[in-house]
């Protein structure tokens, strides 16, 4: 048995649109965000999951709760945050073309990829003992997904952060792991 994840991402905040890196700030949904949390629940309506998780992070609850709201009781999770890019958080993302150096060491007041990895680690175990054999959903932010590509399908660091669907533009209703 095993635990079936679907992992959603939030939609575009105000900051998303001025090509901002939020990280720990909170910025809110734009509209075009908010269109797109809608839409996220008519695409997966059909699906049925015991839980469904999101990060504390506003942009989180709001995607979460208009796309899986009005069918579940949507469980905040701060283990689930976008990773803190300290010095950067509201800043432009163009320091995101060297992220692969912030794997080991935190960004100047905030946090490393191993530091967000050790959060979903903790968060898969608590899956595994509460939701084992069953689908849930997550709705969350990038680095999270990030972390799921290295804990759960084996990848690098490297790997996950030159392979991420933001690369492409190819986002999708939902990406799909196994937790065993």
């Amino acid at each position: 048995m095993t635990v079936k994840i679907t992992y959603f991402v939030h939609g575009t905040t105000t900051d998303n649109e001025k090509d901002l890196a939020s990280g720990w700030a909170d910025p809110k949904l734009s509209p075009l965000g908010i269109n797109q949390a809608k839409e996220l629940g008519k695409l997966v309506a059909a699906k049925k999951f015991a839980a469904v998780f999101c990060s504390d992070l506003q942009r989180a609850i709001d995607s979460a709760n208009l796309a899986f709201g009005q069918n579940y009781t949507v469980m905040v999770d701060k283990r689930l945050r976008e990773i803190n890019y300290g010095d950067w958080n509201q800043k432009p993302h163009d320091f995101k073309n060297n992220l692969t150096d912030y794997i080991n060491k935190p960004f100047a007041n905030g946090e490393s990829y191993l530091a967000v990895q050790n959060r979903i680690a903790d968060f898969l175990k608590f899956l595994n003992t509460k939701y084992f054999g069953q689908n849930v959903a997550i709705v969350a932010h990038q680095a999270p997904q990030l972390a799921l590509e290295v804990l759960l399908n084996k990848k690098t660091w490297e790997q996950a952060i030159a392979t991420g669907w933001r690369n492409k533009n190819a986002w999708q209703p939902g990406w799909k792991y196994i937790l065993e």
